[in-house]
């Protein structure tokens, strides 16, 4: 009943507004740390999950654990942080004479090493005569150069793996004019298959035209501080981001990211079920009242655990009176008289002043997702 009644009470919003959601957003976001900042983390948490978003099938799926990652930089103003379009990871090109600008770059991704396999169990060999040496020495040279040519059939300008590169390798991969990034975290090179569209394969031999990546338009290698960062970014469609970070201290930076990470999920609340309540302990007075209704209704036992529950919901509004410094009888009273017969139902509490007020004036929402789901673990 108490869901039903939280239901009945929800607003539906525009998801593609940005400004009705960005409301939502500050409301959560206006009691942190960051309020001095609420535009700009309201913005790069809503930019940040908008990325990420994927519908399939008519179902949308929102990962930003994995998919939009919070690179924290120290130094500069909290300002210049940003959502790129794209990715960035602490790694920088292997040899100095790569290029380390590349527009529209053709990416390959690999899981494999490019080097020659050493034999997994022991291997003996037998060597007769001084040329054999040779011939096994020419015999790895072979394999890895098998391996560049399967790799530059495809005309890339970057290849990045998850493992390591050979000198011989490199040197050849640096002559066809090739930039190549090596020991990549396999995190890192998801988010990196997502944004670029190219799709990590585990065989040199195995690549397609179809796995190459073009939808980026852009990598560059960047020196922030001491650091080297490559950044992929002006991506298509970007279906996954990184958040770049920037603050005076590593205790600002951890902060802040804790306080986008709690304005991203209710964000991705809100894009997943558009529905809002008013906050303030109003959704919670008017279940109150009318479970309170419908346990006088109800003859017999049946009615106490009804009347116990219209009393119990009744601890938020109760919680942030007292919380405010205000006389809780009387608040919570008025509150009452205001509830009454089922009226002015987006009345509650307002945590600043601690008076009663329409939160719908003062523009304070919860998304609906969170209370119904408060309410049914209870």
């Amino acid at each position: 009943d108490a869901v039903t009644i939280a239901t009945q009470s929800a607003m539906t919003i525009d998801v593609n507004d940005d400004s009705q959601v960005e409301k939502v957003i500050a409301s959560c976001v206006g009691t942190k740390f960051m309020n001095r900042y609420s535009d700009l983390m309201v913005r790069l948490s809503l930019q940040a999950v908008k990325t990420v978003t994927v519908e399939e099938n008519g179902r949308k799926s929102i990962d930003f654990k994995n998919y939009a990652k919070v690179e924290k930089i120290p130094g500069g103003e909290i300002d210049d942080s940003e959502v790129l379009t794209g990715i960035m990871f602490n790694k920088d090109v292997i040899s100095g004479n790569m290029r380390r600008r590349i527009e529209n770059p053709r990416i390959v991704l690999l899981d494999s090493p490019i080097e020659y396999k050493k034999g997994d169990s022991q291997t003996n060999v037998e060597i007769t005569s001084d040329t054999d040496w040779g011939k096994l020495l020419k015999m790895e040279e072979d394999f890895v150069e098998k391996l560049v040519a399967d790799i530059l059939k495809f005309k890339p300008d970057l290849v990045v793996t998850e493992k390591g590169i050979s000198d011989l390798a490199l040197h050849l991969l640096q002559k066809a004019n090739v930039s190549c990034i090596r020991r990549l975290r396999k995190t890192d090179n998801n988010r990196l298959a997502r944004a670029s569209g190219a799709t990590i394969v585990n065989r040199p031999e195995d690549l397609k035209e179809s796995d190459v990546g073009t939808g980026a338009g852009l990598f560059e290698v960047r020196k922030i501080g001491d650091e080297y960062f490559s950044y992929v970014v002006d991506c298509k469609t970007p279906r996954s981001c990184s958040i770049v970070l920037r603050g005076g201290s590593k205790d600002v930076l951890n902060e802040i990211e804790r306080n986008l990470l709690d304005a991203m999920c209710v964000a991705r609340n809100i894009i997943l079920n558009p529905r809002l309540v008013p906050g303030g302990g109003a959704i919670e007075m008017t279940v109150s009242q009318h479970i309170a209704t419908k346990a006088r209704s109800i003859e017999g036992v049946g009615q106490f655990p009804y009347a116990a529950v219209g009393e119990a919901l009744e601890v938020i509004p109760r919680t942030l009176i007292e919380n405010c410094g205000g006389s809780v009888i009387r608040i919570l009273t008025q509150l009452r008289a205001k509830h009454a017969n089922g009226e002015n139902t987006s009345w509650g509490v307002d945590g600043n002043k601690g008076e009663i007020c329409d939160m719908a004036v003062l523009g304070v929402w919860e998304p609906l997702e969170v209370k119904v789901q408060t309410m049914k673990t209870a």
